[in-house]
């Protein structure tokens, strides 16, 4: 019987232990499904915009080319067709906003600095109106610097250490008594900048010191340290000629778990868990990278001490997020890893000489190569400018933008020097940013509830959206499931229909809607006479609370403030239709209805002094008819009769009042369009459409309904053309117009194919020094890259 029992409990054990096994696979399975199902729902973006140079004298055109690409590979999305840009200044006010159509993830646009703006370090950010439903963080930004010479510079404030910020992270994001952590800090400026030299110490309530620490790089850095239950400690730093700055550090709990994470060579890392008031259990990692899973794995935690190697190979490239889970699944340490990305894109540009004289002819020869050195075909912008004491080398480059600035919070300074050519300070310094500046683009929450996310703001997918509200005039509320209509007046049929929800939010979904106009937003005033149409901003308003550096104003500067005025002055002067010109975009000049049952050609016909008469003599699809002392017109067609009054538009705006339409002067009317069809045009029906167009495109003189908000609104950024003069003959080399350009050259769309170089051509000018050229972009298949090049003009 004996025997029998001790047989009996082998499958026992392993019954348990397939059971146990079961529960493990269960736990990871569940939290890698909920990931990734919260990923495929949400599309992220990145964008990255690369400005012609960063320095710019009020007066000035700022040129600019924005990538879009999704956040896990980084290849070109065309979920968005618009991007917006805004300028902002120290109080996020903007001073420049503007609104860039994409295609297939690229666009460009130009932007005139105003003469109005006061010397300063300014905010360039970029976004879409999908990345609105998410934190304002997830914006490109861009410090760049406009001074104003006719306006004197602000006298600096110096800043005091009590102004710094001081930040430690413990790694994990715990400090656990009796349990040796990693600490990392950060003590940043006003400005935004890492304070480089400075020296920490840190005290416990007794006034003891526990632990001395200096910054790395940037303000960063680490130290090692072991805390004590029911201790307090602060931090004192103190920078050379200031006060010493205090700060608490991080309460110490007395149960809880830290994470230690270890580079073990070229293929390995170790991830140590400790914990405290923990029973024996297990525990879970999970990584992943850009919201791909990479790895999933389990470790038993006995004696407080649980263990997970990782095999490197498995990590995707750049930032993966380590998360710790419990056996009740929930997340109780995570942290930030690096992998150096491979450099898939390199770019090869060079001008043909090291120096030239003034207005000579520079050849840059342009390749985009792969690691073996095949030629790939790239999507690639280009801008020449010259570097003196106000404009330096432009650093803000798209490779270490994508890998490594976009994933993280706040400030990076030097973001490029984190990923050259690896040695120990550098993967020191790297894994010191991780810790001090790791986060995610999710709560673990929603992930692991798999609630389904909400979103106010949508992709445009199509075209610009132009959002509004309706109100109720005589109760206040939002008024719901009301059609209203928007017009573009003008020769070019542009009109657009949207029914309110629940919320009296109304989406006009635009196409091809560019440059300055005007438009129109109504209801059907002959039916719906007591609501109120907002037209709401499409610009963000909201705002990333890292503020820009200060600028620093110096005299060394004001030689290159001198020239670069005298050169805005004179392009603006003797190039001002040159630089005013603007290319016309290709549209769609038919109407939403696309092609009329007819159109009528007024001139063709005996002119009548009514329209009634032409309706009547001319137009055999309409029967006009008066009843009650009001106009109406029916539609008839080969089936008769169609019910109700038809959708009469005069230059694209609605006219509801057939009487108005009535009193069109028939003299002004260039045509007149019909469909004597019913015609579902989005949310409405309409019973057949008249369509009539002026010779000016002005209305001819008919009052729009009073309650129709009439506004002025700026479309899609027509693209400016890029004047550069050409010198090619002696006779335009000798020409007396001065040529004083600083930026001699900017190329948004270069497209290198198969076959070989690209080879871009442009003149000097007068103007001589050291000018830097950059050349950077993106292929298909996500690989960025970008390349200096230098020259002199002697």
């Amino acid at each position: 019987m004996k025997e029998i029992k001790k047989l009996a409990i082998v499958p026992l054990l392993s019954g348990m232990l397939l059971l146990s096994l079961s529960g493990v696979a269960q736990t990871i399975g569940q939290i890698s499904d909920s990931f990734n199902k919260y990923g495929q729902t949400i599309v992220q973006e990145k964008i990255f915009v690369h400005t012609d140079k960063s320095a710019y004298i009020t007066g000035e055109i700022l040129w600019f080319k924005v990538y879009n690409v999704d956040a896990t590979y980084h290849k070109p999305l065309g979920l968005s067709k618009v991007v917006y840009v805004d300028v902002l200044d120290s109080k996020q006010n903007a001073i420049i906003q503007t609104k860039i159509e994409m295609k297939n993830g690229l666009g460009n646009g130009s932007v005139y600095i105003p003469v109005s703006a006061s010397n300063g370090n300014y905010k360039l950010r970029a976004y879409t109106n999908w990345m609105k439903n998410f934190s304002p963080d997830y914006y490109f930004e861009k410090a760049i610097t406009i001074v104003n010479p006719l306006k004197s510079p602000e006298t600096q404030v110096k800043a005091l250490p009590s102004d710094y910020d001081v930040q430690f992270f413990p790694e994990g994001g715990n400090l656990v008594a009796g349990i040796n952590s990693k600490v990392a800090f950060k003590v940043t400026a006003p400005d935004g900048r890492g304070l480089s030299e400075y020296r920490g110490f840190i005290i416990d309530q007794k006034h003891d010191t526990v632990a001395r620490f200096r910054p790395l790089k940037f303000g960063i850095g680490s130290f090692l340290f072991t805390p004590t239950g029911g201790n307090i400690y602060t931090a004192v730093i103190k920078s050379s000629g200031t006060p010493p700055v205090t700060k608490d550090l991080p309460a110490v709990n007395s149960r809880g778990y830290v994470m230690a994470v270890k580079d073990l060579g070229s293929t390995q890392v170790e991830i140590t868990v400790k914990g405290a008031g923990f029973e024996a259990g297990e525990l879970y990692l999970f990584a992943h990278t850009k919201q791909s899973v990479k790895l999933a794995m389990t470790a038993s935690f006995n004696s407080g001490t649980a263990s997970f190697i990782l095999d490197k190979a498995k990590l995707g490239e750049g930032i993966s997020h380590l998360t710790i889970f419990n056996s009740a699944r929930q997340p109780v340490c995570e942290r930030l890893y690096f992998k150096r990305p491979k450099q898939n894109l390199i770019i090869e540009a060079t001008a043909d000489q090291a120096s030239y004289a003034h207005r000579r002819k520079v050849s840059v020869d342009i390749v985009a190569k792969d690691f073996l050195g095949q030629v790939k075909s790239a999507n690639l912008s280009m801008s020449v400018y010259k570097i003196d004491s106000l404009q330096n080398i432009d650093a803000g480059e798209i490779f270490s933008y994508l890998w490594l600035k976009s994933d993280l919070r706040g400030n990076i300074e030097s973001p490029g020097y984190y990923l050259k050519d690896a040695d120990a300070e550098a993967d020191t310094a790297l894994d010191n940013l991780m810790l001090t500046q790791g986060w995610r683009r999710f709560q673990w929450d929603n992930v692991l509830s798999s609630k389904t996310a909400a979103f106010s703001f949508f992709p445009e997918y199509d075209g610009h959206l132009v959002t509004g509200k309706i109100t109720n005039t005589r109760t206040g509320g939002v008024a719901k499931d009301i059609v209203a209509y928007l017009s573009v007046p003008g020769k070019r049929v542009q009109l657009y229909a949207a029914k309110s929800d629940s919320a009296g939010r109304l989406v006009f979904n635009t196409r091809q809607l560019y440059g300055p106009g005007e438009i129109v937003v109504q209801t059907n005033s002959e039916r719906d006479t007591a609501y109120h149409i907002d037209i709401l901003s499409p610009f963000s308003e909201q705002y990333s609370k890292y503020p820009v550096s200060e600028f620093n104003l110096t005299g060394g500067m004001q030689n290159a403030i001198e020239e670069g005025s005298l050169g805005m002055q004179v392009q603006n002067i003797y190039l001002s239709n040159k630089i005013k010109h603007f290319y016309e975009p290709q549209v769609d000049s038919s109407g939403f209805y696309v092609s009329p049952y007819k159109t009528y050609l007024l001139d063709n016909y005996t002119r009548f002094t009514t329209m009634e008469e032409v309706l009547r003599e001319y137009v055999r699809e309409v029967w006009v008819n008066r009843s009650q002392k009001r106009y109406h017109i029916k539609v008839l067609n080969d089936n008769g009769f169609l019910d109700g009054d038809p959708l009469v538009m005069l230059d694209d705006v609605p006219v509801f009042n057939i009487d108005k339409v009535m009193a069109i002067d028939p003299l002004k009317v260039r045509k007149l369009e019909d469909v004597p069809y019913r015609y579902y045009w989005g949310p409405s029906v309409y019973e057949g459409i008249l369509s009539f167009t002026t010779y000016k495109g002005d209305l001819g003189g008919v009052e729009i309904d009073p309650r129709a908000v009439v506004l002025d609104y700026e479309g899609l950024q027509l693209q400016r053309e890029f004047y550069s003069p050409v010198y090619d003959t002696e006779q335009t080399a000798k020409s007396r117009v001065p040529d004083f350009r600083n930026l001699l050259f900017w190329a948004p769309d270069i497209n290198t194919s198969a076959p070989g170089k690209k080879q871009l051509s442009f003149y000097t000018s007068d103007q001589t020094g050291k000018y830097i050229g950059i050349v950077q972009g993106i292929t298909a298949q996500g690989d960025a890259a970008s390349q200096y090049f230098n020259f002199k003009v002697r």
